[in-house]
């Protein structure tokens, strides 16, 4: 049987999240998943829906999230064991009062350093993990984001700001959920760099379900 996975996009228009959701979703059913697409958080309110996902993509930047929307998505991922997956401020810079989706997700963009057009490099922090296995060090020249983290997360990739060493990509739990993050994605284009896009393809793998 297929595995499930629900793509909610929306919120700024900036990140191309309508854009970025299609990739995803592509990525997904490369791998034989069923793919529902929605740009509502509505798609959140059906508590019995998103049991029966295995993965729950965000592409939602900004904005507000309404108690009966966050609820049965904190719930799915943290009691249902539904996997959790986004990019960039898709997932890292979400719903900002809502300080138990930054919780559940390990972190919070809080600034881009330069804005958009800064060159640095991202280094693999965890060559052994088979979610950065093979792909070589890379430069991007894109918003360069410094975050917010919980110390708990597992950290996979970095960049450096001065002597301050920054997560990248990593991944963690939430009760039973599996929860990946990476910070590149500003647009579609970085979104489709083949670095990121293997990340972000082994990434929703892990996290599904």
């Amino acid at each position: 049987m297929s595995k499930q996975a629900l793509v909610v996009w929306g919120g700024w228009d900036g990140h191309q999240p309508e854009e970025v959701a299609g990739i995803f979703s592509g990525l997904l059913r490369e791998e034989g998943f069923q793919v529902e697409i929605s740009n509502t958080l509505d798609a959140f309110r059906d508590a019995e829906r998103l049991a029966n996902v295995d993965l729950i993509v965000p592409v939602w930047t900004m904005g507000a999230i309404e108690k009966e929307q966050l609820d049965p998505l904190l719930a799915a991922v943290k009691e249902g064991g539904t996997g959790i997956a986004g990019c960039h401020g898709g997932m890292g810079d979400s719903f900002r009062n809502e300080v138990e989706y930054q919780y559940m997700v390990g972190g919070q963009w809080v600034a881009h350093p330069g804005n958009d057009g800064v060159t640095y490099t991202v280094r693999m922090k965890d060559h052994s993990s088979p979610l950065t296995q093979g792909i070589e060090d890379f430069t991007v020249v894109s918003e360069k984001y410094y975050m917010h983290v919980d110390p708990a997360i597992q950290v996979h990739a970095v960049t450096d700001f001065g002597d301050v060493e920054m997560p990248v990509v990593w991944t963690k739990t939430y009760g039973a959920g599996k929860v990946y993050y990476n910070s590149l994605g500003h647009q579609a284009n970085i979104v489709r760099m083949p670095q990121t896009l293997e990340l972000m393809r082994r990434g929703l793998l892990w996290a599904a379900r």
